[in-house]
């Protein structure tokens, strides 16, 4: 008898809903677990081997918070920076009291996916009552109160095994409460630790229990919204309150410690991961963890050196540097000799050092640069006696090929300061000339700047030179300079 052909499989039906959970449609899966208050330096093979394999098998990266006066370090303000992937002069939470959220304007990740594919499964479980009432928007599919640690880790695993979720955002608590009564160097913080890493396991394991898993792709990440004193709480500028940090695995994600991923591009990247186009991320300040590639700063981090004159700063932290990246020099003929040596003109650095010098008067809120920036900081600089006149310092790009271009495009992240008579100015010199003016700033700006400027007929190249001036004033932190030749005006 002739064989007969093979006969194709019949079509899978579609997964049921789930306890009031609709059945997701993608393949691709995301988990993200917040640990509040959690650190870290906790999550090591001994203490939690759960997340210190996450760790050390995909991507990790310690990072910072701001502090007062752009927002407390809190749980409302520290997660609806997770959760919309924007810092909170965006989304203005700033404390625990939501008394004023522009979560309309910058939602949620869940809110957006579903906007974006409404047909995908979202489900959120906290133990914290306001990250399901409201730090997650109603556009989500099922949001659970957990009521304890136990009953959020066994309602979201149930979830995750046996229903069918595409994102599922989890938060447990308890480190938080151990943090709180006695402190991040106690034997109960890390003991919280170990019993949060037993509660992860329990989610990831209920993962790879799905009968679909294999043919899943999944994003699992572990983060925390803020950190805690030694001695016991948090909210304040302290450099153990401000701590953050981002653990990511999946497919794609190759080991690696990073130094410029913070708690901004989980939002960005679990959108990403569920099939979101750029152009559906606009408002975020986050990139996804892909995307974020080292600039010329972030080359100077093995240079960077030890405190001098700065005695506030621990002697073994290194962050600081005068020598500019290959094809960047700084013009220091205007300044005064002396002053604070760290800060005798521009200087690189990185938030750990650069926070360090003076907590509490805003250097905090240099949230949007990322690993190694430059800093114009007149205020540090005038502790220490100098020479007649005022900060006078100028940073001057690499030089760039304009040849043919029609305009130049020059991108870059500033945190500008007033605090007293100064003056920042962005300037562009082609083939050599006196450098024309292209922004003055007059008021303080934290944010990303765009600017154009029109190339002229027959230049050859440019350079970018960001010039401050101060007096006992405040500071101009610059990151992420881009500068790109267009042929078209």
């Amino acid at each position: 008898m002739a064989a007969q052909p093979a006969q194709p499989a019949p079509a899978a039906k579609p997964a049921a809903d789930y306890e009031q959970l609709p059945s997701g449609t993608s393949k691709r899966k995301t988990l993200v677990i917040g640990l509040d208050g959690a650190s870290l330096s906790q999550i090591t093979e001994a203490t939690a081997p759960t997340m210190a394999k996450l760790a050390s098998t995909g991507l990790s990266a310690a990072s910072n918070l701001y502090s007062t006066p752009m927002a407390q370090t809190v749980s409302g303000a520290g997660w609806s920076t997770i959760a919309t992937g924007a810092w909170s002069d965006k989304h203005n939470v700033v404390d625990n009291s939501f008394s004023n959220p522009n979560y309309e304007r910058y939602p949620d990740f869940m809110s957006r996916l579903e906007a974006a594919s409404p047909r995908s499964s979202t489900l959120v479980v906290g133990t914290w009552n306001p990250i399901p009432d409201t730090i997650f928007g109603k556009a989500t599919d099922l949001r659970v109160r957990g009521g304890n640690d136990a009953g959020t880790t066994a309602k979201a695993a149930d979830y995750l095994k046996n229903g069918n979720p595409d994102a599922t955002f989890v938060h447990l608590d308890d480190i938080d409460g151990a943090g709180l009564s006695a402190g991040s160097s106690s034997a109960a913080y890390a003991k919280a630790h170990t019993t949060a890493d037993a509660q992860v396991k329990t989610l990831v394991d209920a993962i790879q229990a799905r009968p679909s898993f294999a043919k899943e792709d999944w994003l699992i990440v572990v983060t925390a919204d803020h950190g805690h004193k030694s001695t016991g709480g948090h909210g304040g500028t302290s450099a153990l309150e401000r701590q953050t940090f981002v653990i990511a695995n999946g497919k794609g994600i190759k080991p690696q410690r990073r130094q410029d991923v913070k708690i901004v591009d989980i939002a960005p990247s679990v959108l990403e991961h569920q099939g979101l186009r750029q152009e559906q991320l606009a408002g975020m300040d986050g990139q996804t963890f892909a995307s974020i590639e080292p600039d010329a700063f972030d080359s100077l981090a093995p240079r960077l050196g030890t405190a001098v004159d700065e005695v506030k700063i621990d002697p073994s932290l290194k962050g600081f540097s005068h020598d500019a990246p290959t094809g960047w020099s700084i013009d220091n003929t205007r300044m005064p000799a002396g002053g604070v040596t760290e800060w005798a003109g521009w200087s690189f650095t990185n938030d750990d050092f650069f926070t360090a010098a003076e907590r509490g008067q805003g250097r905090e809120g240099n949230v949007r640069s990322r690993n190694v920036f430059a800093v114009a900081d007149s205020d540090e600089w005038d502790d220490k006696a100098h020479g007649a006149g005022q900060f006078d310092s100028t940073l001057i790009s690499a030089a760039v090929k304009v040849k043919g271009a029609k305009a130049l495009s020059i991108g870059f992240v500033s945190d500008y300061v007033v605090d007293g008579p100064q003056s920042g100015q962005v300037l562009v010199s082609f083939d050599g000339a006196a450098p024309q003016l292209v922004k003055s700033y007059t008021k303080n700006f934290n944010g990303t700047e765009a600017l154009s400027v029109k190339v002229p007929q027959g230049a050859g190249q440019t350079r970018v030179h960001f010039r401050y001036t101060g007096t006992n004033s405040a500071f101009w932190a610059v990151d992420q300079v881009k500068i790109v030749a267009r042929k078209q005006a």
